[in-house]
């Protein structure tokens, strides 16, 4: 191993921006990074994303500190309990995930990359090209070693004596750790030319010859639309119109999804939950998004072992699990989830062949609106994917899944997903 280098491209030199024109190069970058669909729907990432590289950039970085953070950036009062209220913490956890999410690709290797350290609120920047390598070992420590012992005087020699049982313990040590280091590293270069969960798990989608049919929930028609006056923006026209809406946060999902797929040069086909036929979902492989707001989605994963369930009031809802029908510990309480806007939040992601149309489909459900992001999140992001491994059997990917997932809601912004339970058959 001696001699060995790392790729240089594997790490990156942090880099501060002292003058003007690299401060300005941090900032197109940001501006770059916060108007891609990873943050532009939402209000409170790229609030939080911006503020931290702005006061780092400005020579701040000492003011960013979770409790400075919630009051700048979020509203909370001075004395707001940081323990009850982990909104900086999940936001960062979230902010850190979706920059690594925009970093994976390719196109932005030769970017000026915005790095959010884990447990830190403090961004550190690098350059493309910038980087650090460990280096290899010296041709002068080699040609030392090569010296014979009439180099040396006797006191030397003596030396050597005494001290060479311990020159040989040391050296059977580094042997050791050295051979200890190539099966590691012979492990993680066999893991690495594993195929991920990921790529697994959307494999017979990208490998079917038939468009990909996303059904969507929909929501009730209207009988007239506003339009807006060119000349006067501000002036409304009511015109008699017929249309139906679909809830904003499915199309976070369908969004990530569906550009996933497209990365595969894989075509889709839109449909709402009203107008989708059976004829429709026989043709190929469907992505169902919604649960209570989409019948194609109770539907199908009502005879699962994970299924979606209500009281007749529709007041309580939860996820089912029918090895333990009694526990009741998804759950959502309409009323307390109205007053507070503050949550906890459970989804079923479900990969599973459908025997009333014999095609393959997935499944992004939660309970409420925050689960549907997570869900959607969740199924195109490949680490969080590949943490599901320890729970998978070896031939998973020929089999039925299904996964439970939870999130934390904050002011109605789903965190990261989080894998409750997983069910192979």
């Amino acid at each position: 191993m001696v001699g060995a280098t790392l790729p240089t491209e594997q790490v990156r030199e942090s880099w501060t921006p002292s003058s003007e024109v690299d401060r300005a190069a941090v900032q197109r970058e940001l501006e770059k990074l916060l108007a891609t669909s990873l943050f532009i729907s939402s209000r409170r990432y790229p609030s939080f994303l911006k503020f931290v590289v702005t006061h780092v950039l400005a020579g701040q970085a000492d003011q960013l500190k979770e409790r400075i953070i919630g009051v700048e950036v979020f509203g909370r009062p001075a004395d707001y309990d940081t323990h009850i209220d982990p909104i900086v913490r999940v936001t960062a956890a979230e902010v850190r995930k979706r920059i690594e999410q925009y970093y994976q690709d390719a196109g932005h290797s030769q970017e000026i990359r915005i790095v959010m350290p884990a447990g830190s609120y403090v961004p550190h920047f690098s350059q493309p090209g910038r980087t650090s390598s460990f280096p290899a070992d010296s041709a002068g420590s080699s040609g030392q070693t090569s010296m014979t012992a009439e180099a040396h005087p006797a006191s030397t020699r003596l030396a050597r004596s005494r001290w060479g049982g311990v020159f040989s313990s040391v050296t059977i040590a580094i042997l050791s750790v050295t051979g200890l280091g190539i099966a590691v590293a012979a492990a993680l270069i066999w893991h690495a030319a594993q195929p991920s969960v990921r790529k697994q798990f959307w494999e017979p989608f990208v490998q079917s010859s038939e468009p990909v049919v996303f059904c969507m929930a929909d929501q009730s028609q209207y009988s007239t639309i506003r339009l807006r006056d060119a000349a006067d923006p501000l002036r409304e026209i009511t015109l008699t119109d017929s249309m139906v809406t679909i809830i904003i946060d499915d199309v976070s999902p369908l969004v990530n999804i569906a550009g996933f797929l497209r990365t595969y040069g894989k075509t889709y086909r839109l449909l709402g939950e009203s107008t989708t036929t059976l004829t429709d979902l026989r043709r190929g492989p469907s992505v169902f998004i919604g649960a209570f707001d989409n019948s194609w989605t109770l539907r199908l994963t009502s005879p699962l072992r994970f299924h979606f369930a209500n009281d007749p009031e529709m007041t309580r809802l939860w996820i089912e699990d029918r090895a333990n029908p009694d526990k009741r510990d998804r759950v959502i309480d309409r009323p307390q989830q109205q007053l507070t806007d503050t949550y906890k939040d459970y989804a079923i992601v479900a990969r599973f062949l459908d025997p009333t149309t014999d095609q393959l489909a997935v499944v992004a459900a939660g309970i409420a609106r925050g689960g549907t992001v997570a869900a959607g999140e969740f199924l195109v992001d490949a680490h969080r994917m590949d943490e599901l491994l320890p729970q998978l059997p070896s031939d998973w990917e020929r089999k039925n899944i299904e996964i439970v997932l939870e999130t934390q809601v904050i002011e109605g912004r789903s965190g990261p997903p989080h894998i409750s339970a997983v069910y192979v058959w």
